[in-house]
Formats: C-alpha cells, structure tokens, sequence
C-alpha cells in the first residue's frame, strides 16, 4: 500500500489481517466475502488466519415505485431482512413486501449460481463470522449480511472492512460485536479513490477463489 492507497483487494486483505490476528486457526470460524468485490479481499484475510471462506450475496429490496429506497434486504444465507421502519411509514403491504422480495431473491439465486452454487455452503449457525468487504460508502449491505448472519444462528459477528466513511462505520458499530476498519479517511468520496486497481471482480473470479479453497488447492490454505 502506498500514499495510503491499496495496491488491490489482495492487498487490503493482508493489510486486515494484521488486525485480525487473534482470529487465526480460531476453532467455528468462517469469513465471508461480500459478493463481489469483497471475496477477494476475504481470500487474502482467510488465507492468512487459516479460516474456511464462503461467499455471501446481498440484494436490496427496493420500494414499490422507487427502487433506490431499500425496505430490505435478502442474502443467500438467511431470509428477508426487513427495514420495518421504512416499510410502516410507507404503507407497504405484506404483499407487496414479498413480491418485491421474491423479484431480488430470483436475481440472487441466478447470481449465487454463477459462483459455484449451494454445494460447498459454510452454514454460519454457532459459528463466530467475520464479514468482509472491500469497503463501505452507507454501510446499508454490510448491516443487511449482518442481520442475515445473526438470523441464520452466526454466535458473534464480526465486521472487516478495508475501507470506510464515518458515517458508515458508525451505523455497523450499532450491530456488530466487533469491527476492524483499515482507512477512515476524514474525505470519503468513494471506495475505489483508496485503491491504485479497483478493477471489477467477475463472476468467473469469485468461482475460481471459492473453488480453490473447497479443494485445498495451492491457492488455499483449506
């Protein structure tokens, strides 16, 4: 990392396991990289501790008529996630709630199949979950992996992040048990501005990382 800038994700993966050292050979521990952009930072932070790594896929449900205004969330590890706050001052229906969701976990499922499937799934329940990504602008998908987590059984919560603006670290501190931020830079404007390559991580890419490390591969320490 140079001029307080990471060289790519790998890097801001290593950087974070310098602040995550008590976690490494840790017994029912799994990370979970946000998919996409997040899982090569997880295999990095992974590789170093010695931990399992698994994929978790977050689509925002969007309101009726304004598809921006998140009511919730569904994740490939639990069920719908829900923004009650939002849902009650807007008057969304029970059904309109759940149309909206199936619409995203339709998307989620085409997704999640293009990383490889549901075959080598780490289920989080009784298991302490550190939660990865390669930075946070709002911290909206990062609280929604949270709550999927807790609600699929996960014991502890975990948050590690490369990068993120204040105001979206303080909304994770509120529902985690833990987070590690590399940057909090006092000027946010963007998560790619903290990286010399923010390349687009693929599909393609995901499968290979997750592949490598379900078959112990050289790529893997597991």
């Amino acid at each position: 990392m140079t001029d307080e800038r990471f060289a790519d994700r790998e890097d801001a993966g290593r950087s974070l396991s310098d602040a995550l050292g008590s976690y490494r050979d840790a017994g029912e521990t799994v990370v979970y990289g946000l998919a996409r952009g997040g899982v090569p930072v997880a295999a990095a932070l992974a590789r170093s501790l010695n931990l399992p790594l698994d994929v978790l896929a977050v689509r925002k449900v969007g309101a009726p008529g304004n598809p921006e205004l998140a009511i919730g969330a569904v994740t490939n590890v639990g069920g719908l996630v829900t923004n009650r706050e939002v849902v009650n001052s807007l008057g969304v229906s029970q059904d309109d709630l759940q149309e909206a969701a199936d619409r995203e976990r339709d998307e989620l499922d085409r997704q999640t199949s293009a990383f490889g499937g549901e075959s080598e799934r780490v289920s989080p329940e009784g298991r302490t979950v550190i939660l990865v990504d390669d930075g946070l602008a709002t911290g909206a998908s990062m609280e929604a992996a949270v709550d999927a987590v807790r609600t699929s059984g996960a014991r502890r919560v975990v948050v590690a992040v490369a990068v993120a603006s204040s105001s979206a670290l303080e909304r994770v501190e509120r529902v985690a048990d833990e987070v590690r931020c590399t940057l909090t830079p006092p000027t946010f404007m963007a998560v790619g501005q903290w990286y010399e390559d923010f390349s687009q991580t693929s599909n393609e890419e995901v499968s290979h990382i997750l592949g490598a490390f379900s078959s112990g591969s050289a790529d893997s320490t597991r």
